[in-house]
Formats: C-alpha cells, structure tokens, sequence
C-alpha cells in the first residue's frame, strides 16, 4: 500500500481523482497517477533505463544518475505548488511529468502567482506512443484545478519531440529563444482548437486499441478443454472453422506436459500462455472466474495486447462479482491491455485478410459492411441468425462484438473504430445502458454526420443499469434519452426486429432524397395499408397505383419504371400478393430487379417490397450478383440489384421512415447551426453574481459528504441573474393581505392578476388558484376573499400581484443538470394535457439556432404556437432567442445546475416570463470537457 502525504505528515492529502487509465496513441494502455515518496525506487529505476541523450534534454547537461536529494524531491510534493504525475504500465514507470510554481523571476512560489515551470521525461522505449501528450493533458487539468494559469518550459532545440508536444497541444502559447534554449509559454485555458486535439487524439487512440482487439496476427484460446466441448474447445474450433488468417494456439494448464499439439484440431498445445515462443496478439479467456487473474498476469507478463473474457462470475453476480470484476479491469490495464467481457460473447471479424470468429458463434457471418455491437450474448446471437435467415446475399457483417459486462471496452470504443473503418457503411447497436451518454451522443453525432447508426436501447423502464453494468446512474428519463440521440443523428428503433428492418433497408438502398412515396402493387387493400402506415409515419404518399390481381411480373416492371422516373416521388413501396399465373417468384424478382436497374439513377431511390405469402421472392430479390441469375439478367444488370422484402407493410414503411429522417438531418448538418453572440450578455458579471450567490449560502465551503447541495435563489436574485442574460422577468408583488395586494396593483398598474406562490400551489390551474384580468380595486379584493377561502390563509399560500401578460401560448422552458448526460433544454407547453402524453421535446447543450428552431416544432401540440384553427400565430422567433439565452446561460455557467421559466407566455408579439426559478451548485465535474481517460471502475 502507497504512503500517502497526509499519512506521512505533509499538508495536503492525496489527490486521488488525479489518478486516470488512459489509452495511449498505438492502444495501449497507462495508469497514470501522482507521484508519492513511496515511488523513490520506482523512480531510480526508471531513470536508469532512460538514454544519456533523454537524460541530457531533460537537465542540459550529463546527468547519468539521480542523487538522493533529487529523488527526494522528485518524489516529494505538496499537490499544489509542486505536483508530479507518473505514467505507469505493469506498475513501474514509463513517463514522468512535474511542475513548480514560480513567481514573475523564475523564483519557487505560492499563490496568488499563477505560473509554473513544466517539464517532461518519458523513458526511450515508450517515446511516440502519446504518453507526454497525455500527461500534458492531465497535468494542465491539475494546473488549472491547482488556479495556475501558464505554464513555462524551456527545451533545447534538438529536443524537437518535446517541442513538438508542446506546440501541437493547441494552447495558446508564445514562444522565443534564449542563450539557446527554445522558451515556450503555454497558456492553459481550454480553446476550441485544444480540444479539438484532445478529441482527435482519442479518437484515434481509441480506435487503434479496438484494431489492435479485431484484427490480431495470433490468438491464445486459454482454458482449451481437452475433450470436446466447452466454452473454450468451441471457440478454438469455431476460428479454425471460418478461416482465420493468422496463428492459434490452445492453452490449458492441465495438458500433460509431454502435449506439443492439440488434436484432431491440430494446433499447439501450451501449458501457460508464458509457454508460447511467439508474441499473442488475443488472449481469449474460458476458465473459471477465481482462475482469470493469474491468466491475467501471465498474459501481461507476455505481451498480450487484448483480452475476450467469456468467463462468467462477475458483476452480473452480486456484490462480490462486481468486485472481482473492477480488479479484472485494474489488472489489465495495469499491463496495458483491453477487455471485452466480462460474461462475453466473443468478437468477430469478417475481412478476407482476418476472417476472426472468436466468438461462440457457430460460423463466421457472410462478409459485408454492417458494424454489428451488442451488450447481450442472446441479443447478438438473434440478430446474427436473423439477418442471416432474412438478408443471405442481401447484406453481410464487417465486425461483431458481444460486450457483455462491458466492464472496459464499450460502445463508445466501437463507435471511435466504425467512424474511420473503410470496410463499415452502418452501425446497428443494441443497448442496455449508456455509460457516458454525453460522450456516445458526441461521438454517435460525428459518425452519423458519414454514415447511420442505429440502436435499439433495452432496459428502457427499468429505472436502473443491468446487473453487471457498472455506470453512472442518470435521472433522465428514457423520452429524453430519446430525443438526444436523435438530435445526435442516431436513428432510435423500439425493438430488434425493427433494428433489423431498418439495417436491412439502410445497407442495401440509397438514402431518400424527401418524404414522398409512391405506392405499386396488385393489390389495392395492401396497397391502402402501405398508405396509411406512410402517413402514421410522416411520409407523404402518393394516390396507390393498383395493378390488379392479373398483374403480371412484366406490369411490375413498367409500374415500377415509371415511379423511379417520376420526379415527384423520393421511394418506391411495391406491394405483391400471389397472383394467377405461371409466373415464379423468381420472374416477378427479376422483372423488380431489372425495372431498378434500367432507370437512369439507379442509385438514386430506395426501392422496398411488401409481399404476402410469395414464398422465395424474399431469396430471390436479395440474391448476390450472378447468383442464380439467368444471362439476359445479367446483361441487363439485374442481377448486381438487390432488394429488401418485408412482410408486412408496417415494417417496410417504417424503416423507410427511419431512413427518410436521418436523410434530411444527414442534410441539415452538412451545415450546422451556430451558437449566437449576444451582445447584451453579460458573462462576466453572472460569474460574478454566482461566486457571491455561492459563497452566502455557504455552498463553496461545506458540501455535504454526497457531494453539494443545491440552492434555490429567491426571487430578486433569480430575477437580475438572468436579466445578465437578457431574459426579463415581469415583476410579481407579495401581497400578504387585501390591502398589501392595493397596493402592489397600485404600484405596477390595473389590470394585474392575483395568484399563490407555495410550492403545493405554483402551476396548478386546475385548482382555480389564479385570478385574471382584475381592472379595479373591488375586484381585487373580491378575488383575494375567494382564494383565501378556496386555498387557506395568506400566509400558507403566499399570493403575489402581478401585471398582465399579452394573450397567447402558455408555454415551460427548463433546463437542468444530468451527472451523465449534462445539461439538457427541454421545452413544452403548459397545461396538464402536455405532462400527461409527455409532449416535451429535449436536447443537449449548448443548443444551436437550428436545434432552437426543431425543438419547438417538435412537440405534438407544436400547431397551437402556428395558427391552428385560425388562431393569431405566436412569436416562435423571440419564443427561439430565449431558448438559446437560457442555453447560453446553463452552458457558460456550470454552477447553473436548474433553470425553470413557467409560464412562458409566447404573444403575437414577444415573450414574457411569468415565473422563474434558478437553482445553484458548486460547479460539476464535466467529464466529457476534461482530460482523456477511460471510465472509472
């Protein structure tokens, strides 16, 4: 156990949340950590393992051995004017990072000077994997928690690695050169082009460590029975069986030691993965759980880049699993390697040069470009099969993964890998929890902005993650999660079965180019059920073209030609009952096949069928070039068409739907809204204002142990907070008696309204509790007798005075502070019927001018702020400008932790802000906004 300052003395505690596992940039991974005075021989051996020439960059001078005093002060900080951070992998040391506080002469220094030397050494064999570049990161998130603003450095101009860390880092910075020495200064504010970086590094960080999982040279199956059967025996003989390109060896510590190969699959047998005369790329894992970490270690001893750990026993089983399970992870990525698993189903890999079925799956999928993940071994095992069954020839994989517990690599990693791989067109995910929902809507975002991911999210009214899921709990409920991921571009499915209808449609057609769809078929009733499916789904189809039940396949052809050169139509729905006839299924797919072939853009329209009862059509449409396929076909181009077929026009027109929506957002952000500037925005004095609103209510200085409370502001200080913004407030008078309430009206002008502010009160209209339009006096006074009566005494229901607010849409603006997701702007209207069908559209900040705009017309009850019935259209343009003013406000100010505006009276003409309510925290840990790292287990 480490010896930490506060235990030997010193001031300040061990900062353990400086502790990360970080991926570096060839996918490995480091644990890195602050360095404590336990480290001393970690850092002596470090240091002899580094080359003279590092040596020499780092001090200027020959400098072959550390003294005792430099270890000691190498290993000894306060956490705050001096501060060091190791990289370690299999617990030694690979890098080391320190600063110092100095003041404005170079000379060591406390606060309030806001500066610090920095200065880097990272031991030859690890230089170019991204370690300095990672410790940069994490030691600047130190410096500024630290209220260090600069850094300083001073490098030779040889060191040309370490000046370029410096300068690609995307700080601001300055830089000069001094009796030969390059002198760079850094300043440690976040800009856009610092996280840039930071994102593009993880991203391809990330993504070689899935590379380095999916696509290995050789493959140790650990925990290989000796008789047949077996978790492991069938993985080993399932990548035999699909071909895998590279090296297999069997691994069971109870083969005699006189085994040399494993037979009949013919493979070399080991004893220990420590046995094997050759680097392992995979380590697959089948033995019992209390035996994976010994394998763990022997597989960091030996190199072993990436583990699939289909063992189960671990969080999925109580207490003590998920114990087990977060020292699994510790371990592994102690040596620098990644897990798939626990409780996995394995991982697959179709490339021709990798063909890699580690996996349970009995047989390596057809090839083809859908990127398939999945936290359920069930689940993934269903979609397998069903895409198998319904899509042979049609669509095919590129890679699959079971993740299981997920306990390290996760969605998120997949997503890093798909949006660069060359070999995935569409991302099909099924989910059942998200463990950092504002980093997979980031990335989800990015990736659908070159092609679609779709998800099917289980456990969605559960209320908590599956057993074995360590994540961080999230209150929002499953339609903000909803809304989220389509303002991100992912297209949400609500079961399996329409995930697959949905990859089916996307993999094998072009995207639509709008929402009209034409409607052919010989059958007018199916053809009407298509129809209307389309208008439950927000498409817009044209008058069906009925065939008639003697339609012949050459009909269909024609039919079908002419809709694909109808320019008033984006899709072709073509519907198909049995016929009468001599004509086969195969001559009805070949007469669809040719028709899209022979039109002048026959990539240009998606092309689906809804067919009843016409065994083969389904086969026969989706059969693979030159399969099958007579020669006048194939002169045609028929058969190089494939076509997905439904069985029920539901389906169809659904994924149709899917694929028309994510075709106009794919649109819309090839250009993206912008945040507005606003000038009257005063930023500098609603910090100012918050930091004082803080500090009075004690909530800087004595969070509670769960972390701090939030506090609700009154009235007044609500009020000028987001007049920093400039969001108005229309005044509200206490009216604590009849004459108190004269003379508030007195004061603001007749007419007013009279209402209660207690908490059990505000916003319930269905009580009667409010009073409008009151012109006079004796009004007044009549209303206050009645709620007083109606509601209980003055002082238990607190009413107010207020001016009158123009006519128009009573309306909620909210925003609000998920741990995992953020902070997320909802809106809706007022009123119970909107809290009752939750008619309340959402998105994550900040919010765009385009996001504005889609949300307020993305409620159901969104034709009331129109005109709907004649009625005067609303202000929907001021109604946008406050949603982006309350944007602004949650996102430059952390600390805004609640923001609720209701009533938003949306008039003819402007907005007004009835009620307001602001709560405060001190700020969050934005984990997304922060240094790299992977997960916390």
């Amino acid at each position: 156990m480490q010896t930490t300052p506060a235990q030997s003395g010193h001031e300040h505690a061990y900062p353990a949340h400086w502790e990360a596992d970080v991926v570096l940039r060839d996918g490995g991974t480091a644990h890195l950590r602050p360095i404590t005075p336990d480290d001393a021989q970690r850092l002596v051996s470090f240091y002899e393992q580094v080359s003279d020439e590092s040596k020499y960059y780092r001090f200027f001078a020959p400098y072959p051995r550390l003294s005792d005093r430099d270890v000691h002060r190498f290993t000894h900080h306060d956490y705050v004017d001096r501060v060091g951070l190791a990289a370690t992998v299999g617990g030694e040391f690979i890098a080391t990072v320190r600063y110092d506080r100095v003041d404005g002469r170079g000379l060591p220094a406390s606060g309030p000077a806001d500066e610090a030397e920095v200065a880097f050494l990272v031991q030859d064999a690890h230089q170019g994997r991204g370690v300095a570049s990672a410790l940069l990161e994490h030691i600047a998130a130190v410096a500024r928690e630290r209220d260090i603003r600069r850094f300083t450095a001073e490098v030779l101009p040889a060191n040309t690695k370490m000046i370029k860390v410096f300068t690609d880092a995307g700080y601001t910075q300055k830089r000069s050169f001094e009796d030969g020495v390059v002198r760079l200064q850094l300043d440690l504010e976040p800009t856009d082009r610092s996280l840039a970086v930071q994102r593009a590094r993880e991203q391809r960080a990330e993504a070689r460590s899935v590379q380095r999982l999916i696509a290995p040279g050789s493959v140790a199956v650990i925990g290989t029975g000796r008789a047949p059967g077996g978790m492991g025996r069938t993985v080993l003989r399932n990548l035999l069986a699909g071909g895998f390109t590279g090296r297999v060896h069997a691994v069971n510590h109870a083969f005699p030691e006189d085994t040399a190969r494993l037979e009949p699959e013919g493979v070399p047998a080991h004893r220990s993965v420590l046995g094997i005369p050759e680097p392992v790329d995979l380590a697959v894992i089948a033995v019992p759980a209390e035996q994976v970490p010994s394998v763990v270690a022997e597989c960091g001893e030996h190199g072993v880049q990436g583990l699939v750990v289909l063992s189960a026993g671990y969080g999925e089983s109580g207490a003590d699993g998920r114990h087990r399970q977060r020292e699994l992870v510790r371990q592994a990525r102690s040596y620098g390697m990644r897990i798939i698993g626990p409780n996995a189903f394995g991982l697959i890999n179709t490339a021709a040069g990798v063909r890699l079925n580690a996996s349970l799956s009995p047989e390596l999928p057809a090839a083809g470009r859908i990127g398939l993940f999945s936290q359920s071994g069930a689940i993934g095992i269903a979609l397998l099969s069903g895409l198998h069954r319904r899509a042979a020839g049609l669509v095919g994989i590129s890679s699959f993964v079971s993740a299981g517990n997920r306990a390290d690599v996760s969605g998120n990693d997949f997503l890093q890998y798909w949006h660069d791989d060359p070999d995935t067109d569409l991302v099909l995910m099924y989910l059942e929890s998200i463990g950092n929902p504002r980093k997979f809507t980031r990335l989800a975002r990015r990736t659908a902005a070159r092609k679609p991911v779709v998800v099917v999210k289980g456990a969605r009214h559960g209320g908590a993650a599956p057993t074995g899921h360590a994540v961080p709990s999230t209150r929002i409920p499953d339609a903000t999660v909803s809304d989220l991921l389509r303002q991100a571009g992912v297209i949400r499915v609500d079961t399996v079965t329409e995930l697959a209808d949905t990859g089916l449609l996307l993999a094998s057609q072009p995207l639509p180019a709008g929402p009209r769809v034409a409607i052919l078929g010989n059958s007018e009733s199916l053809a009407l059920l298509t129809y209307d499916a389309c208008l439950t789904d927000g498409l817009r189809p044209q008058p069906p073209y009925d065939l008639t039940t003697g339609a012949q396949p050459a009909d269909f052809r024609r039919a079908l030609a002419g809709a694909l050169a109808d320019e008033e139509c984006d899709a072709v729905v073509v519907t198909a009952i049995p016929w009468v006839g001599d004509a086969s299924a195969a001559d009805l797919a070949a007469a669809l096949r040719e028709a899209v072939a022979a039109s002048p853009s026959p990539a240009a329209k998606p092309v689906t069928v809804v067919h009843l009862e016409i065994p083969g059509l389904a086969e026969a449409l989706a059969e693979p070039p030159g399969a099958g396929a007579d020669d006048a076909d194939a002169d045609a181009g028929g058969a190089a068409v494939r076509i997905p077929a439904y069985p029920a026009a539901e389906r169809a027109v659904r994924a149709l739907a899917e694929a028309a929506r994510y075709a106009r957002w794919r649109r819309l952000a090839a250009e993206p809204g912008r945040v507005p500037e606003y000038e009257d925005i005063d930023e500098a004095g609603a910090a100012a204002d918050i930091e004082v609103l803080l500090e009075a209510h004690g909530a800087v200085l004595a969070p509670p142990p769960e972390g701090p409370r939030a506090v609700t502001l009154s009235a007044p200080d609500t009020q000028r907070l987001l007049a920093r913004y400039g969001i108005a407030v229309m005044p509200a008078l206490p009216a604590p008696d009849p004459d108190g309430a004269v003379r508030a009206a007195g004061r603001l002008g007749f007419p007013v309204a009279l209402k209660p502010t207690a908490p059990h009160l505000r916003h319930r209209a269905d009580l009667g509790g409010v009073r409008l339009d009151l012109g006079g006096e004796t009004e007044l006074r009549r209303a206050y007798t009645e709620l007083t009566e109606l509601l209980g005494k003055p002082e238990e229901i607190r009413l107010v005075v207020q001016s009158m607010a123009p006519r128009g849409v009573d309306t909620v603006v909210r925003a609000a502070i998920d741990p995992a997701a953020g902070a997320v702007l909802s809106f809706g209207l007022a009123g119970a019927p909107s809290l009752l069908l939750g008619d309340t559209a959402h998105r994550l900040v900040p919010v765009t001018d385009r996001d504005a705009a889609e949300q307020i017309r993305s409620i159901r009850t969104a034709p009331l702020l129109f005109g709907w019935r004649g009625a005067t259209p609303v202000d929907t343009r001021a109604l946008e400008e406050l949603l982006l003013r309350v944007s602004r406000l949650v996102d430059d100010h952390p600390e805004v932790v609640g923001a609720d505006l209701e009533p938003v009276i949306v008039a003819p003409h402007g907005v007004h802000v009835l009620g307001a309510t602001i709560r405060l925290s001190p700020a969050p840990a934005r984990t997304d906004l922060g240094p790299r790292s992977l997960p916390v287990v």
